[in-house]
């Protein structure tokens, strides 16, 4: 294949926004998991595949195969649809009350 440049599981982008190690990352229709930190407009690797566990609204019930969507403005994973973005589906059931939500990006 002369037209191949890499998996892709792990993409190299301009940092959409400030971000820590392990914050979500979302630009455009990507999104994924930053693999370090980086101030914006700054080079970021983002892996785009994998299981990761998230804070999440505490309120929210996640069961396996629900989606499970960002709330930029607040940092959390939450069920909410309306005003945030699609991130991926849950992995292991959490219950409300429960800090944290594991996630497949994707």
């Amino acid at each position: 294949m002369k037209n191949y440049i890499q998996p892709g599981s792990v993409l190299t982008i301009p940092a959409p926004a400030a971000v820590s190690s392990g914050g979500v990352v979302i630009s455009g229709a990507l999104k994924g998991i930053a693999a370090g930190d980086a101030a914006i407009g700054a080079s970021l690797d983002v892996a785009t595949e994998g299981v990761f566990e998230l804070a999440k609204v505490a309120a929210n019930e996640f069961a396996v195969g629900d989606t499970v969507y960002w709330d930029a403005s607040a940092e959390l994973a939450t069920s909410v649809s309306t005003g945030n973005a699609e991130l991926g589906y849950v992995v292991a059931a959490a219950f409300a009350g429960a800090a944290s939500v594991r996630v497949k990006i994707g």
